[in-house]
């Protein structure tokens, strides 16, 4: 008798598990359970504002990756769950399952005072379009771009797209010949921020900075923003246009349930990604917290690699099989800069940064057509 599994979440995690679970399972009933059937390859958000990539270039329609892998596709979002897991409740109407993979993301602390101000890009295409076009008025002026974390959850962040967006702009306002009438200020409430990366990596982005330019403001508590500055307890930073990257907690329908949460709100879970004190029930990406060293990231890869593992745990359990693997912890991108990256990768035993080569901007353009190419 097949089996009727749910996934919940339309990105990086939730395709990836479903895709992962279908080769697993030949047979089983697959429905995933998202707002729109596509994709929206956030990693290459950064090029946007410099033309690189259109909006388009970046959404991917997934009908056909759907067809082929025989999943069926529920437009909607979860509401709620049955105390057993069993029941997702949905705003198209509930979903019944043997087996549930929540991949439904996370979702940004927007406390801070002010915060209407800022452009939070990894929103999505909207808020990067309107960066873009606030950058292409912008005559003269200054851009902050900073980020913060979950104080009660360091991990949940994700601060790398933030470099990015730096380095980038400084590349583009260059081949504009507008740099000179435009400043750039980061902030970070961090003494040392991206230290996740390790400190090799720490040392070449701040060289970079310097190299660049672009001021930093670290080491100081984030108060609010207003419509023209960065309110900090170290000072305020004036600005034209803000650029902020809040820190991560659990969706807000996870208040309708049961699931066990982690001290920062999100979906507590084991190195199998199971979730705590449920059958049948993983979790993969933004949405979960997972036991591991306090460098690892929340990133599209990281993502992958637990999606992958609570696919096949998933598909053991319910074949009566040990459900027994453990995801791999690994930190691995290029922070690009437009005309070049830099490569950092970070495992449980080693870590190191390349200095920065037009080879890597090369590469992450490249690798962004092969992850996409098996969803096209």
């Amino acid at each position: 008798m097949s089996k009727n599994i749910t996934v919940i979440g339309g990105g990086f995690a939730a395709l990836t598990a479903a895709r992962c679970l279908r080769q697993h399972d030949s047979a089983a009933k697959i429905t995933l359970l998202a707002p729109q059937p596509a994709l929206t390859y956030l990693p290459s958000l950064i090029w946007l504002p410099s033309g690189k990539r259109k909006p388009d270039d970046l959404v991917v329609p997934l009908d056909k990756f759907f067809r082929e892998n025989r999943i069926d596709f529920v437009a909607g979002e979860a509401t709620g769950l049955s105390t057993d897991a069993r029941q997702v409740e949905t705003s198209a109407g509930a979903i019944a399952n043997d087996g549930l993979v929540i991949a439904c993301g996370g979702r940004f602390i927007k406390k801070l005072p002010g915060i209407e101000h800022a452009i939070l890009p990894c929103e999505g295409i909207a808020p990067v379009e309107r960066l873009r076009e606030k950058v292409a008025a912008l005559q003269s002026g200054t851009i902050a771009l900073g980020f913060a974390g979950n104080p009660n959850e360091p991990v949940a962040m994700r601060g790398g797209p933030v470099f990015e967006f730096a380095f980038g702009l400084d590349t583009q306002l260059r081949r504009e010949g507008r740099r000179e009438k435009i400043r750039l200020v980061f902030f970070n409430p961090m003494p040392k921020p991206g230290n996740r990366l390790g400190e090799k990596a720490v040392q070449r982005l701040m060289a970079e900075m310097k190299r660049r330019g672009i001021e930093t403001h670290l080491g100081h508590k984030i108060a609010g923003f207003e419509a023209d500055k960065v309110k900090t307890e170290g000072g305020e930073i004036p600005a034209d246009i803000i650029v902020f990257m809040p820190g991560l907690t659990g969706n807000a329908w996870f208040d309708n349930t049961t699931l066990p949460r982690s001290p920062g709100g999100l979906i507590a879970a084991d190195a199998h990604c199971r979730v705590a004190g449920l059958e049948r029930v993983y979790v993969a990406g933004d949405a979960g917290s997972f036991p591991g060293p306090d460098w690892m990231p929340k990133q599209a890869h990281m993502a992958d690699l637990q999606a992958a593992t609570a696919a096949e745990n998933l598909a053991a359990e319910l074949a009566g099989r040990p459900a027994d693997k453990k995801f791999k912890v690994e930190l691995m991108c290029i922070v690009d800069s437009l005309d070049a990256g830099m490569l950092v990768r970070r495992t449980e035993s080693s870590a190191w940064a390349l200095p920065r080569m037009k080879l890597m901007h090369t590469a992450k353009d490249a690798f962004e057509s092969l992850y996409l190419k098996r969803y096209r």
